[in-house]
């Protein structure tokens, strides 16, 4: 368990680093932190430091610390694939290994062609859960590449199995909750949630319980409380006790059976606005 809190110590240090004015100096002490740590399988799958690593490599401009962290991904790479420990390979394997290494580091100094980090993800033969997981990819798919660390495919696969943990079965609630989920993501209107999913501020658990609010756009959000306070405002005048007349005759139904309210709404020396409304019809209306 303290492998894991090093780990994630490491990992909030490297994504405040990220940034494009943050001091990078530490950067390749950290890495150098991570290749001590007896990081195994269970643990690289469980903190997802591998896209970390790999996020950040990518906002860094020093080659030293690009190297070694391409280098440190290659590694939890033969991790993920199983292979040998380099305590059990005999004297020429691990001179072999070394060479391939130094060149395969050459080429990529000259040339980007790493590929991220691919972890494990629940698999599943449910038909139906299958054809959720194709929705989620459709919805996250677009024609600009993905910047992720983990594949479109993956995160779509934690996703529905996040969904599937809550409601144990691919009953009517599962397939709603995957429909509102694939409707938020495909909506052009709100790129920012498929950007913040795939970039890893929003987690699959997250999006998995995200209300239909929580999920909305800033713009959907702003109109919504709007909305909400034009209504309070509203229930808030009605309850006021107003002034009965009959000189007002309601536009609607055409009777004079009116309560008016008057309310100082602009400037002191500006006359009060008055607010109008119909006993008979409930209809409102408002002049100066």
């Amino acid at each position: 368990m303290s492998v894991e809190k090093d780990i994630i110590k490491i990992q909030h240090k490297l994504q405040n680093m990220s940034d494009e004015n943050a001091d990078q100096s530490q950067a390749l002490d950290l890495l150098k932190a991570l290749k001590d740590l007896p990081i195994t399988l269970d643990i690289l799958t469980k903190t997802r430091v591998g896209m970390t690593v790999n996020s950040f490599r990518k906002s860094c401009n020093n080659e030293e610390v690009i190297t070694f962290s391409k280098a440190l991904i290659k590694n939890w790479k033969k991790l993920l694939n199983g292979d040998k420990s380099t305590t059990q390979e005999t004297k020429k394997e691990k001179k072999e290994r070394k060479k391939s290494e130094e060149k395969e580091q050459k080429i990529e100094t000259k040339k980007d062609t790493s590929k991220p980090v691919i972890f494990p993800t629940p698999s599943t033969t449910d038909a139906v859960r299958l054809k959720c997981r194709e929705l989620l990819v459709s919805a996250l798919k677009t024609d600009d590449e993905n910047e992720g660390c983990a594949s479109i495919e993956e995160l779509a696969d934690e996703l529905e199995d996040a969904i599937f943990l809550e409601f144990k079965n691919t009953d009517a609630r599962y397939k709603n909750r995957v429909r509102s989920r694939y409707s938020n993501l495909k909506d052009a209107k709100n790129p920012q949630l498929r950007s913040n999913f795939i970039a890893g501020a929003i987690t699959p658990a997250q999006l998995a319980k995200m209300t239909a609010e929580e999920m909305a756009s800033d713009e959907m959000k702003t109109l919504r409380n709007k909305l909400i306070k034009e209504s309070i405002d509203d229930a808030q005048l009605a309850t006021v006790q107003g002034t009965k007349t009959d000189l007002l005759k309601c536009g609607k139904c055409k009777k004079r059976n009116c309560t008016y309210n008057q309310i100082q709404t602009r400037s002191a020396d500006e006359p009060m606005t008055t607010f109008v409304m119909c006993n008979e019809c409930g209809n409102r209306w408002k002049f100066c």
